[in-house]
């Protein structure tokens, strides 16, 4: 059985294209099979996408990492959007990564760089502002709890990571593992059982 949380997911390549919009940004976005949510942005990336761009529209660049990237709809469109910003996008998944770094040039966005990282595991020697995911839930608690562990060690000082995560799928425990490394953690958005955690570095 093959998903698209593993490295080469073995199944048939059936590529489409879809759009993702963001007021008046627009994305043209090739997905695939053995990828995550191919047949449209997931609500929970939307709900990511707009919350953090509420929280931090356009100011100074800043450094940010977009942990399990999947073809690309969150760090692309944040990169869009603020295209002042240094995006970094990682996955585990091959084929992910050839659609994300596909869905860069197509739409032309160069203020991102896409390398492969189980979690942020073979990000070495930078550190960042803000840590976004959307995190592979059906690898199971562990890994989850892991990327939140390695964006501790990955923040900068008053850096924030931001979570979007299901209650049915594991928020309360995500929410007490994040007050546990962290210190604190607050709900800053939810939406049809999605939620947005955040949780800064002190």
């Amino acid at each position: 059985m093959s998903h698209y949380y593993d490295e080469n997911p073995e199944v048939q390549s059936d590529e489409k294209t879809i759009q993702y919009f963001y007021h008046k940004s627009q994305l043209k976005l090739t997905t695939d099979a053995g990828v995550f949510s191919k047949g449209k942005v997931d609500f929970g990336s939307d709900l990511l996408v707009r919350t953090f761009l509420n929280e931090h529209p356009p100011g100074p660049s800043k450094r940010i990492i977009d942990v399990g990237c999947g073809y690309g709809p969150i760090g692309l469109m944040i990169a869009k959007v603020s295209p002042h910003h240094q995006m970094t996008m990682v996955d585990v998944n091959h084929r992910a990564l050839h659609l994300a770094e596909k869905n860069k040039k197509q739409n032309q966005i160069d203020n991102v760089i896409i390398t492969e990282s189980d979690g942020l595991s073979q990000v070495e020697n930078e550190y960042f502002d803000f840590v976004l995911t959307n995190p592979p839930i059906r690898a199971g608690k562990n890994v989850v709890h892991r990327i939140f562990e390695e964006a501790y060690q990955k923040l900068k000082n008053q850096g924030e990571l931001y979570v979007v995560i299901q209650k049915k799928q594991g928020m309360p425990s995500a929410k007490k593992k994040m007050e546990e490394i962290f210190n604190n953690v607050e709900t800053v958005n939810k939406s049809k059982g999605y939620y947005i955690l955040k949780s800064q570095k002190g």
